[in-house]
């Protein structure tokens, strides 16, 4: 990852939901200007939390951040509103892709927006810019959301979130129920907009043979703390990161079973 200046900035955050059940336990990471740092770890690792609590979408559940802080350009943003956020530049694409089913694709990018106030020609033109990245939706753009396939839904909802006219974008487990050539077709836009658009992306993903071919820097996850960190081409050869999450070894790739009974020991958790 180039040297730059650091965008977002958690700091050591913990978050509780339900007053009860802590999930995140002491979780620090940087985002730099301009890269794309991935957060990996298997489901229920606190890679979704993690993203909320940036966002400012715990409350809707019940979670709140009660120790750290989160830092935007500098300044502390985890108790801003979700809207208040989107308007300073951060915005997440949702696990599931949650588009407007009722709505065309059209209406779902016209919906990201709603926040801006630059004048009705500024958003035609970035609606030109969406369908430059996503022809797809440009032929799909007068069908209903509900009715197009996985993969021209999670195309809408990051199309959606470009409509904000975002700096940052969080982006929640992307390769989700995709078949693989889409993922890496969707990866590659991602990959784009970040070079093109100079968009800095922090995405959560569980496939992370995908995300350290197209991130800069990660994070790795495991039951609500950070157990690894490094640059994506370090993380790529470590050792422990084949075995346990590439389902390699230096004897070559193992089997599931193999994987699944760890042969080798996690060393984070000794």
């Amino acid at each position: 990852m180039t040297p730059s200046a650091t965008l977002l900035d958690v700091n050591n955050i913990e978050v509780i939901y339900n007053h009860v059940i802590l999930v995140l336990k002491g979780v620090s990471l940087k985002v730099p200007e301009g890269g794309i740092v991935a957060l990996l770890g298997a489901n229920g690792a606190g890679k979704t939390t993690t993203l909320k609590a940036i966002s400012n979408l715990l409350r809707a559940e019940r979670g709140e951040v009660t120790k750290g802080g989160i830092e935007f350009k500098g300044e502390r943003v985890d108790r801003l509103t979700p809207n208040d956020l989107v308007k300073r530049g951060v915005i997440q694409v949702m696990e599931g892709r949650h588009c407007f089913g009722h709505l065309t694709v059209e209406e779902n990018l016209l919906t990201g927006a709603y926040t801006r106030g630059d004048g009705r020609q500024a958003i035609e033109t970035d609606i030109e810019m969406v369908y430059s990245y996503f022809p797809r939706l440009k032929e799909r753009r007068k069908s209903l959301a509900g009715y197009t396939s996985g993969g021209e839904q999670q195309m809408t909802a990051i199309g959606r979130a470009l409509m904000s006219n975002p700096t940052t974008i969080l982006l929640d487990e992307p390769s989700m129920g995709l078949a693989p050539q889409l993922v890496e077709e969707i990866f590659e836009i991602v990959r784009k907009l970040n070079e093109e658009r100079k968009v800095t992306i922090l995405l959560a993903e569980q496939n992370t043979n995908v995300a350290l071919r197209y991130a800069h820097h990660g994070y790795i996850l495991e039951s609500g703390r950070v157990v690894m960190e490094g640059s994506a081409s370090a993380l790529r050869e470590n050792e422990d990161v084949k075995e346990f999450y590439l389902g390699l070894s230096a004897s070559g790739r193992k089997s599931y079973r193999m994987v699944k009974h760890y042969k080798r020991r996690k060393r984070w958790l000794a």
